[in-house]
């Protein structure tokens, strides 16, 4: 027997994978589109994500923003308004630890706490019902 052939009962692992590989299918690399429902559903959510700042938008719009146009709109819009004021308010949290003056950072940090959770449930209410918000105040810095 020649040196590179291979006795015909003995299979090696390399014909083993290709075969194996071979039968085997994957998932395709696309996500399926949202359907009108869902994609609703996610921009509503994105926005009412605000409620603890913005890291519900941000992983919506990361993982949504391919598969639904209202969701990548929307959850975008979220991430806007609320990155900027949650870097404020965690900024203000630290500044409250501040012996003497720390109380009025405590104060300012829940205000802004109120304001963006009470503009996210608007919003969110406002996409629930298929309507498109733009938050007064924003920033935008994600285009």
């Amino acid at each position: 027997m020649a040196h590179n052939q291979k006795p015909q009962g003995d299979r090696s692992s390399e014909d083993a994978g290709a075969d194996a590989s071979a039968r085997l299918k994957g998932s395709s690399v696309a996500a399926a589109p949202l359907t009108p429902a869902e994609d609703r559903r996610w921009a509503t959510l994105s926005h009412f994500g605000a409620l603890i700042g913005c890291f519900p938008a941000l992983a919506v719009y990361l993982v949504y923003r391919d598969r639904g146009p209202f969701t990548a709109q929307e959850s975008k819009e979220a991430l806007n308004f609320t990155l900027p004021l949650t870097a404020v308010m965690l900024a203000c949290y630290i500044l409250a630890l501040v012996p003497g003056i720390g109380w009025a950072f405590g104060i300012v940090a829940v205000l802004l706490w109120i304001y963006m959770t009470l503009s996210g449930l608007v919003a969110g209410i406002q996409c629930n019902k298929g309507r498109p918000y733009r938050y007064p105040l924003n920033l935008r810095l994600i285009h």
